[in-house]
């Protein structure tokens, strides 16, 4: 199977959407994903993007995954990369599409000159950690996660 890696266009946005819901419904979270596809295309390509995607098309031209990042920037760092998602679908999963990803992430990372890529894995999402340990990554968990949820953003 020959996999290409490209950078995310509008007309991606249904198919990355979906492999959104699907991580939400595999990471037992699918009511916090409240994002609908036209805004989730407004925010990739409209006058303020927030963010960038890469996809993993076979030939056929079918999405298998994606990989949906941004840049942020540490006092302590500079320029980093933030990894929000990385999906690839589950019957593809074990064929070297997540290597193909961060490979091009990477790449990404190198150009932009970066300090650091980072990204979240939950705790018991065993799978997904083996593949970050065997492609080099270090886990830091000594950090808490902190948040405001949108409820409470409008309401403050």
């Amino acid at each position: 199977m020959s996999i290409q890696i490209r950078p995310g266009i509008p007309q991606d946005i249904p198919a990355i959407h979906a492999l959104v819901r699907e991580l939400a419904i595999y990471e037992q979270a699918e009511a916090e994903h409240t994002v609908n596809r036209e805004e989730m295309k407004e925010h990739a390509f409209g006058p303020q993007a927030y963010f960038s995607f890469l996809v993993a098309e076979n030939e056929q031209g079918q999405i298998l995954g994606m990989a949906l990042y941004f840049f942020s920037y540490s006092t302590w760092k500079g320029p980093c990369l933030y990894l929000e998602d990385l999906v690839v679908k589950q019957a593809c999963r074990r064929q070297g599409i997540g290597q193909l990803l961060f490979d091009e992430l990477l790449q990404i990372a190198k150009t932009k000159k970066v300090g650091r890529m980072s990204w979240q894995v939950l705790n018991w999402n065993a799978p997904a950690i083996a593949f970050y340990k065997k492609l080099g990554a270090q886990l830091d968990e000594s950090w808490i996660n902190c948040q405001f949820r949108k409820e409470f953003i409008e309401n403050y």
